[in-house]
């Protein structure tokens, strides 16, 4: 069985490769996807040619942009201890490609499709002296291929939920050598450790190092400028809702228990940064305001300094504007599609509120169990909360502060990883 399923996805892996040949223009992910890959053996040859030299060289791989959150705090630290290794940057997803740009790294690109021949090329040409992995992901082929050149594998922020389809079926028997062969592995926590022992991960190469992503919100929160001309033109002493990365399936109970929750709390502002900002989903917020007759000013314009509802149109701005935040209510836990993430409000000591499905979230958790946010099952349950802690300067504090402890005492994952890298390195 083992081997059919090998079979199968070297077979599918050769598939993708050819196909991103052939695939004609078009906009979706998949497209993006298998357009980037072409020419991607030339493009990692013709780095090394001008770059890669002798020196020590760490690759990094993380898929998609929240494993890249998780990388990141590594990558900075490494860049200020050992200035002197290279820093090698690849991710999967096309929603990575921007966000790569902003690390300072040497080298970044699409990871090449898992076939042995690009997989050799990418070794020959970035030359690691380690490769580690963000989160859980790894790559077979490009792990065997790794593991015959006694390159040193790793993993940090290792987390694994217990309903992850990794643990069963083709994905298990696929995966299972590469995750034996990890010669380093940092966990989120005991649990997590204990599934990734389950998917092969051998026990003594694990330890618990924490989850890196604590470390990158507590910087961001630490970071923001206060006296910015955004935040200074929003500030104020209005109780403020700050509503991030909402679906139209959260503002369907989220709006109408905003305008119950203001006949308790008049004075309360509705800061709302919808997860898509096309023009059809912006517009629907625009009419909900003027049939709730509430004033609405999109983010950037002089009168959202005064308005019952700032529409915020613009991507980048939403972890500054958490920093307004009284409550903050994060999106994405009304559908499957998934919570979005707690920790950036709950770092400026905001407490938060969530949709029913969030048990895929271990922060969701964590937070909720620490008392720093609530569960709320329809409009009804939102407008009682946003009342209370809206309206409730002393409750609404100490639900924050404990968010903020739990992002506080996550604190040093980055620190433990780095040197989880170093022992590979050396």
């Amino acid at each position: 069985m083992r081997t059919l399923a090998r079979w199968l996805y070297a077979a599918a892996a050769n598939l993708t490769t050819a196909a991103a040949d052939v695939v004609p223009p078009g906009d979706s992910k998949a497209s993006i996807a298998l357009r980037a890959r072409r020419g991607i053996g030339r493009r990692y040859a013709r780095w090394a040619d001008e770059f890669r030299g002798t020196g020590r060289l760490l690759w990094m791989h993380a898929p998609s942009v929240g494993e890249g959150l998780q990388a990141r705090p590594v990558l900075s630290l490494m860049r200020a201890h050992h200035a002197d290794t290279k820093l090698a940057y690849t991710f999967y997803s096309p929603s990575a490609e921007e966000f790569s740009r902003g690390l300072d790294v040497d080298f970044r690109d699409y990871l090449p499709f898992d076939t042995g021949a690009a997989m050799s090329g990418a070794l020959d040409a970035l030359r690691p002296d380690a490769l580690v992995f963000s989160k859980v992901d790894v790559w077979p082929e490009l792990v065997r291929l790794a593991k015959s050149r006694r390159v040193p594998l790793g993993m940090i922020s290792a987390t694994l939920a217990a309903t992850s389809r990794r643990r069963g079926g083709l994905a298990s028997l696929v995966l299972q050598d590469a995750y034996a062969a990890l010669d380093a592995v940092g966990a989120v926590d005991d649990a997590d450790a204990e599934r990734l022992v389950e998917l092969g991960v051998r026990q003594n190469v694990i330890t618990v190092t924490g989850d890196t992503r604590y470390d990158q919100v507590w910087q961001r929160a630490q970071a923001v400028d206060r006296a910015s001309a955004l935040l200074t033109r929003l500030g104020g002493e209005r109780p403020t809702l700050v509503a991030g990365s909402t679906w139209p399936s959260d503002e369907q109970h989220l709006l109408r228990a905003f305008e119950t929750a203001r006949g308790r709390v008049p004075a309360a502002r509705l800061i709302i940064a919808p997860h898509e900002m096309s023009t059809e989903h912006l517009d629907a917020v625009v009419q909900w305001a003027q049939s709730a007759t509430l004033s609405l000013a999109r983010v950037d314009e002089p009168a959202a300094a005064s308005a019952d509802v700032v529409l915020v149109d613009r991507f980048g701005i939403l972890g500054d504007i958490y920093a307004l935040a009284s409550v903050a209510f994060v999106g994405g836990a009304f559908h499957d599609a998934g919570l979005h993430s707690v920790r950036e409000p709950a770092a400026f000591g905001a407490p938060g509120l969530l949709g029913p499905r969030h048990d895929r979230s271990r922060d969701a958790g964590l937070r909720l169990a620490a008392g720093g946010a609530r569960t709320l099952a329809d409009e009804r349950e939102i407008a009682d909360a946003l009342g209370r802690w809206l309206g409730n300067p002393e409750s609404r504090l100490d639900a924050g502060a404990r968010a903020r402890a739990l992002v506080e005492s996550g604190r040093g994952a980055a620190q433990r990883s780095l040197e989880l890298v170093e022992r590979l390195l050396s």
